[in-house]
């Protein structure tokens, strides 16, 4: 408060001081000159009355009564008119001062709030200078920080879900073996393993993801000739696609440019992606996979499309589906997908490589995702 309160005074200050020598100055100039012109007026006024009277002899003109009575009024008024501008030029200069702090006081307080935990604080932006500016970045500001706060919290309830179920599975078995209610064998064995591998895979899956958000994953970049890549996967997730009697195709450019990505890692991206399509189209659907050479930004990219006839996802879904374990079913059932992390690995490894993926979606009609790669430029 006092530091606010010493900005106010020294902001008033200095613009009183400003005004002041100027009204000081302006008041001393304008005596000065008064004096000066009065007398010259009285000089020429003796000189016309003392016209064809060259007999007189030269006097020495001295200013009466009445005249320092004039001067010493308009002399008076001057340094009235002076101290009326100072006041309202203090008055001023005070509402100027006043309405660049008292933003920053609000903006202040708002911050102490923060700093004690209640977050989403908001200042009221009531101006268009750089003030207003400030407030709108810190309303900006506290809006995402609360956002993120709740993201993480969600995130870490997320990930006790996902470990707690293998975990679950896990040990509920082995506590049946040990007390001999169930009896060892190979399909226990096997679904114990099942559960492990699933549970490894999730924490590699969020180690990975957390290494891409920080840029820290290492990639091995190397010249890949992007349609043998998709080729290789497609055939990859035939046994899938057959399950469901999907029909995945692919139309692929020819003579496309080679682009430098980690071939693993880009195959994990078309990977999670088609899953996804493949998982939510219905049964005896297709999925189309497509490459073509694009440009924006006066560049030239690979853009890759994977299009499905699913169900769709809905708009107030679209902006999130790749945040960390968002899904649009709610109930969080398997048999409607998986952890709900693989779309958001797929958007961090694409933005390692210097990418974008973007998506786009008709309830009832399906979706379908972009993903666009820098191309490698000739030497």
């Amino acid at each position: 408060m006092n530091r606010v309160n010493s900005i106010t005074a020294r902001i008033t200050g200095l613009m009183f001081l400003s005004i002041a020598a100027t009204v000081f100055l302006l008041i001393y100039l304008a005596d000065e000159q008064m004096i000066e012109l009065f007398q010259e007026y009285l000089v020429v006024q003796h000189m016309e009355m003392s016209q064809g009277l060259t007999d007189q002899p030269a006097v020495t003109l001295v200013m009466g009564p009445l005249e320092k009575t004039f001067l010493a009024s308009v002399h008076k008024s001057l340094i009235w008119v002076g101290i009326g501008i100072m006041a309202v030029g203090l008055a001023a200069s005070y509402a100027l001062a006043r309405s660049i702090t008292v933003p920053l006081r609000k903006l202040s307080r708002a911050a102490e709030q923060l700093e004690q935990g209640n977050l989403g604080q908001t200042v009221m932006v009531g101006t268009n200078d750089e003030v207003g500016h400030l407030a709108t970045i810190f309303n900006r500001m506290s809006e995402t920080l609360a956002t993120n706060t709740k993201l993480r919290r969600q995130l870490l309830a997320n990930i006790a879900h996902e470990l707690r179920t293998p975990l679950a599975v896990i040990q509920g078995h082995l506590e049946g073996m040990v007390d001999g209610v169930i009896e060892p064998s190979k399909e226990q064995l096997s679904s114990l393993h099942d559960e492990a591998v699933r549970l490894n895979r999730l924490i590699t899956d969020l180690r990975d993801l957390s290494l891409a958000e920080v840029r820290q994953l290492a990639l091995e970049q190397q010249p890949i000739d992007i349609n043998q890549l998709i080729t290789r996967t497609v055939m990859m997730l035939k046994p899938l696609a057959d399950e469901k009697e999907i029909e995945v195709s692919h139309t692929l450019a020819e003579n496309l440019p080679v682009a430098l990505v980690d071939s693993d890692r880009m195959s994990q991206v078309f990977y999670n992606i088609l899953v996804n399509a493949i998982r939510y189209s219905p049964c005896k659907g297709h999925v189309q996979v497509t490459t073509t050479l694009a440009n924006s930004q006066d560049k030239p990219w690979l853009k890759i499309s994977i299009e499905d006839n699913g169900p769709g996802i809905a708009p107030e879904d679209l902006p999130y589906v790749f945040d960390h374990f968002y899904r649009g079913e709610k109930s969080r059932d398997r048999k409607s997908g998986g952890s709900g992390i693989g779309l958001a690995i797929v958007k961090q490894l694409v933005e390692s490589h210097g990418g974008q993926v973007k998506v786009e979606s008709t309830l009832g009609l399906g979706s379908v995702f972009f993903v666009f790669l820098p191309v490698e430029q000739p030497d």
